[in-house]
């Protein structure tokens, strides 16, 4: 190269490249506390929702009625569930807590249920659900009797939530002593706070919109949290390997190589929930739009929401809350600060008032952290030495008496 040619600056690339290549582009960690100030104020709208506004519990929670009726009636007409919920309004005047469709062919029946309905609103319901769709009986002619009603009681809801809550606390638990036998304490830490995020948005959603709570909703709240927590462990796993011998280097901090693990992870963490929210996304669609199912509404909007919530605290909370643990040790202080004293130096070489690292490719970073580890690796090569001085040499010369392979003569 001539003197007058001017080096030309690396090719800049795009957003989504960087996104494909992982390279430590984007600085999630550094921006930790924007992200610290954007959950803090999700949690606290979504804890004064369910503190003002509460749940709409659906009867398995506060109790009520339930009507049952087969599909198949005289002259071959199906009922529906929106012709239902016409004679339903229609009878009592109001609408029913829900109106499902269960089974198939033959033994397909619509379940109605409402809150707790008077004897005579029960009598003239059935009447009129008789009138409209004469259900057909075993011997299949019409018969008021195939339309049977039943009393839903709180309890059977109650005791399903007081024993998914008992499963939370043992998952918790059980969660925290294998991210601290795995992992390390501040890793666990910070996967249980991103765990309880998760919770508590999905149960404020709930209460923002206003869905029904049901024995499906708290089934399908306990599903997403292994979803959340396998993605935090993706994240976590990819830094501890960022990691490994850091306390030894001088080229990245504990937070960069935080950073670097979060960039590293991150398409693939939006490739898995994109391939998680596709099929509940389709869930919603057919199984509400188009088959009308409430249950499945549900079920579906429970791990969407979680599904997302866990995503984002995986990367934007779990990994930035880890790094301000870790950096309460001293020995990553003194770490951190060798790393800037480095930099410092070598911006004084340079004649730069900058302290940036002097090297932004990620091959040129690699190859610098292969040369301290071997460096560091044969710090320790001379007490080999004198180990092996120290032993009785043999004929051959050798060190320890080792036979040479020729036969003394």
């Amino acid at each position: 190269m001539s003197a007058n040619t001017v080096p030309t600056a690396p090719a800049k690339r795009g957003a989504l490249s960087r996104l494909y290549t992982g390279t430590g582009a984007f600085d999630v960690v550094g921006k930790r506390k924007i992200w610290y100030v954007g959950f803090g104020l999700l949690v606290l709208v979504c804890i004064l929702s369910i503190a003002l506004r509460g749940f709409n519990l659906g009867i398995d929670f506060t109790g009520g009625s339930q009507i049952q009726m087969p599909t198949a009636g005289a002259n071959g007409v199906v009922a529906t569930t929106q012709q239902v919920g016409d004679v339903y309004q229609r009878s009592v005047g109001m609408e029913a807590a829900s109106i499902q469709s269960a089974g198939t062919g033959s033994s397909a029946s619509i379940l109605i249920r409402s809150e707790a309905l008077s004897e005579a609103q029960v009598i003239a319901l059935k009447q009129a659900l008789f009138d409209a769709f004469q259900p057909l009986g075993s011997n299949g002619q019409p018969s008021a009797e195939v339309i049977s009603d039943s009393a839903v009681s709180g309890t059977w809801g109650g005791e399903i939530t007081r024993q998914a809550i008992i499963a939370l606390a043992v998952f918790l638990v059980l969660v925290t002593a294998f991210l601290a036998f795995y992992f390390e304490r501040s890793m666990a830490i910070a996967a249980l706070v991103a765990l309880v995020h998760d919770v508590v948005v999905t149960a404020g959603v709930y209460s923002i919109v206003g869905f029904e709570v049901t024995p499906s909703t708290v089934i399908g709240l306990l599903t997403i949290l292994g979803f959340s927590l396998y993605d935090t462990v993706v994240v976590f796993d990819k830094v501890k390997e960022n990691a490994r011998g850091i306390l030894g280097l001088t080229r990245r901090n504990y937070s960069e190589i935080a950073n670097l693990a979060v960039n590293q992870t991150l398409m693939r963490s939006i490739n898995t929930s994109l391939i998680a929210v596709l099929p509940v996304i389709g869930l919603m669609i057919v199984g509400v739009g188009l088959l009308g199912v409430g249950t499945l509404a549900d079920l579906a909007l429970v791990q969407m929401v979680g599904i997302i919530a866990g995503s984002l605290s995986s990367l934007l909370l779990a990994t930035p809350l880890l790094v301000d643990l870790k950096m309460r040790d001293p020995k990553y202080q003194q770490q951190a600060k060798r790393v800037a004293a480095r930099r410092a130096r070598q911006a004084t070489a340079r004649g730069a008032g900058t302290d940036a690292p002097e090297a932004t490719d990620d091959e040129s970073i690699a190859q610098e952290l292969r040369r301290e580890k071997a460096l560091s690796a044969a710090a320790s090569t001379p007490a080999r030495a004198q180990r092996a001085a120290g032993r009785p040499q043999g004929k051959s010369g050798r060190p320890g008496g080792r036979p040479s392979g020729k036969r003394n003569r």
